[in-house]
């Protein structure tokens, strides 16, 4: 039986309640029996779902949206200071507790699964949530995005495990004890919070230190950030590391990976056996995700020919190469890449799936900082595609920085060769891809930001 509400979450209040990682600690209160209320900037089917659960949400920020008995006001790192509900929690001395906090605090208890890394993050998530619900284990998770399934990014579950996206964009992954942690990768980027590979690989061991004694370390065998870190944690006695990749020596082998459509067949080499299964998403990135997933779930002592026919129950996660729709033979596929090395590995996902396809990409940059380092990186990214439109950088938390503007990006794919074209106007983007697709193309709206509305907005224009 899981745990019921932390005494300090009773009435919890959440600034940014329609956030990702937010919404999904809130619907897990709510379920539990909280009281749950707070504000987001703007209605949202996420805002309509958590009502649905029996929260209070209120649109904007204002003084007046908090209740004077609130048991704790919860934030993440993208609340400023000078938020009103956050000044008025100050003037009540209600606590402040971080997003971080309240997910630790819901994992109390429970056999926890944490999974980390720079890329993949929600992917692998989302197939442990899925086939451990589907093997009837009635998991409680919290993920960075809504499964196609379920339509969900939280759940509270009546089982003993809790899988949990954990981020390293905050160090916020620091608070978590989990029995199994699952690192992907390790990368630099979210360089306003690190300056350096070296701040980021401390960053890694303190997370994995802090798995519990005796408990797993599952990670990459084939990405070199992920190979020096295990490097740095194998003398950590009570810590059993299991890697996986394609290397010879991984402690779980990836045998081969054959494409199928948008679908991959997956065999691995496990305990000196071989097992296959299907992966319902395509691209290399994705099958090593699922074995990730399928290591975790073997070192909580799930049989494994079990866990591999449950993942194969997983169908995708909204934004993850996630197609939208299809009209007049062109399909156009969502996805949340916004990081080089995602942008290459769903590009390269979606050359496998359709070879003789021409791949068409709206791209929008995610954040000035990401731009500043990655820029030219981006751009050469975008020389897989056939042809790109570039957007505007979407600022999220961050405020401008001079200079940084998409022609960092678009001017390093040119020098790559590749054929971009700078668009200002978001709201001419549906017209302009129609215009520019032919049937049998695919197109790929790619980013972090609100780029991911304008994909039926193209198929509205591929219909007219």
């Amino acid at each position: 039986m899981a745990p019921g509400i932390p005494a300090a979450m009773e009435r919890p209040h959440f600034i940014g309640i329609g956030g990702a990682g937010m919404s999904g600690i809130a619907k897990i209160l709510a379920q539990r029996g909280a009281k749950v209320a707070g504000s987001d900037s703007k209605e949202s089917p996420t805002a309509e779902a958590l009502r649905a659960l029996g929260a209070t949400v209120h649109i904007g920020h204002a003084a007046t949206h908090l209740a004077d008995d609130a048991s704790c006001v919860v934030v993440s790192s993208a609340i400023r200071a000078d938020n009103p509900e956050l000044v008025r929690a100050a003037e009540l001395s209600i606590p402040v507790v971080h997003r971080s906090d309240a997910l630790a605090a819901l994992m109390e208890g429970l056999r926890a699964i944490a999974v980390a890394g720079t890329h993949g993050k929600t992917t692998t998530t989302s197939m442990l949530a899925v086939a451990l619900s589907e093997l009837s284990l009635d998991p409680s998770y919290a993920i960075g995005g809504d499964l196609e399934g379920p339509g969900t990014n939280a759940t509270h579950g009546e089982g003993d495990i809790f899988v949990a996206e954990a981020d390293e964009s905050d160090r916020s992954f620091q608070k978590y004890d989990p029995e199994v942690a699952i690192v992907l990768n390790v990368e630099l980027d979210h360089h306003a919070n690190y300056a350096s590979m070296d701040e980021i690989y401390e960053s890694f061991e303190t997370f994995v230190g802090k798995v519990v004694p005796g408990g797993t370390l599952v990670i990459a065998a084939d990405q070199a950030g992920a190979v020096e870190l295990t490097r740095r944690v194998r003398d950590l006695s009570s810590l059993n590391v299991v890697t996986y990749g394609e290397s010879e020596g991984a402690d779980v082998r990836v045998h081969k990976v054959t494409p199928r459509g948008l679908t991959s067949e997956l065999t691995v080499v496990l305990n000196g056996k071989y097992l296959t299964f299907t992966v319902s998403v395509p691209g290399r990135h994705y099958a090593h995700n699922a074995v990730a997933a399928l290591a975790a779930g073997v070192a909580l002592g799930i049989p494994a020919h079990n866990l591999a026919s449950a993942i194969g129950k997983y169908t995708g996660v909204k934004r993850r190469l996630q197609l939208k729709g299809e009209v007049a033979g062109v399909q156009v596929i969502d996805s949340y890449a916004h990081h080089p090395t995602e942008m290459t590995a769903d590009l390269e996902a979606m050359r496998g799936a359709a070879v003789d396809a021409r791949l068409l990409v709206v791209f929008q940059p995610h954040l000035f900082s990401r731009t500043q380092e990655l820029g030219t990186e981006m751009g050469q990214a975008l020389a897989l595609a056939d042809a790109s439109v570039v957007l505007d950088i979407y600022p999220a938390r961050e405020d401008p920085i001079p200079g940084i503007t998409s022609a960092l990006i678009i001017d390093a794919a040119r020098a790559a060769g590749a054929d971009v074209a700078a668009v200002h106007d978001k709201t001419t983007i549906p017209e302009i891809v129609a215009g520019m697709a032919k049937p049998g193309d695919l197109v790929l709206t790619m980013g972090a930001g609100d780029v991911t509305d304008l994909g039926p907005q193209i198929l509205d224009h591929l219909s007219s």
